[in-house]
């Protein structure tokens, strides 16, 4: 069965950073892309990051570039979302979802989600 399970949110200032941890099992993560997006309270849930197979070509949101990056350990079946230079906006509770491509709109989302809450 495919799960992906998020973990590495919390309650930080602004300014701060998190790192976040998507663990997947149930596919080969070597060949699939994984997607960030959050959902604010009241909002719906939008697309934050897309994590290509390479390391080259990951795709971030405007309101994230430059402040967040993620990366991937394909062996350790996990991929990871840097968060620097938080901001208040940010507070949502994050999920991950695997596609096959970023850029597509094939994502799902599977784990629980993790909070993160940035106040001063």
């Amino acid at each position: 069965q495919v799960q992906l399970v998020e973990s590495g949110g919390g309650l930080v200032q602004p300014g701060s950073s998190l790192r976040l941890s998507c663990r997947v099992s149930g596919f080969t993560l070597e060949y699939y892309v994984i997607g960030w997006a959050h959902q604010a309270p009241g909002k719906e849930r939008e697309g934050v990051a897309c994590i290509n197979t390479e390391d080259s070509g990951s795709l971030y949101a405007d309101s994230v570039k430059g402040r967040f990056t993620g990366s991937r350990d394909n062996a350790k079946n996990t991929v990871y979302l840097q968060m620097n230079n938080l901001k208040p906006e940010d507070t949502a509770i994050y999920y991950c979802a695997v596609g096959t491509a970023c850029g597509g709109g094939d994502f799902r989302s599977w784990g629980q989600g993790t909070q993160v809450i940035v106040s001063a």
